[in-house]
């Protein structure tokens, strides 16, 4: 079992950044690819970026590509997702997720963290 644990989430104007955190315990963080997903109300969960396990190749959603930063520190425990230029769009709950492998569907991943709110105004 891997248990995640989402923080950084807020309110932010258009333009502004945040940088999520997701906390893991459990079995070895270092094993597993982790990934980002959002879901805005009445939309379904997408994929927003993803990192492998050794952290030398990250994939991003073509709508946050220039602008989210994914990465990890596996001595930590902990994945980070770096938003600049955050837009309204952007707006949702993210989540943390871990799995085998990077996918970019949410049936890939085995774990899953409870999320956090994400609000940019206009």
């Amino acid at each position: 079992q891997v248990q995640l644990v989402e923080s950084g989430g807020g309110l932010v104007q258009t333009g502004g950044s945040l940088r999520l955190s997701c906390a893991a315990s459990g079995r070895t963080f270092s094993g597993y690819a982790m990934g980002w997903f959002r879901q805005a109300p009445g939309k379904e969960r997408e994929f927003v970026a993803g990192i492998r396990w050794s952290g030398d190749r990250t994939y991003s959603a073509e709508s946050v590509k220039g602008r989210f930063t994914i990465s990890r520190d596996n001595a930590k425990n902990t994945v980070y997702l770096q938003m600049n230029s955050l837009k309204p769009e952007d707006t949702g709950v993210y989540y943390c997720t871990a799995g085998p492998r990077v996918g970019k569907q949410s049936y890939e991943y085995d774990y899953w963290g409870q999320g956090t709110q994400v609000t940019v105004s206009s």
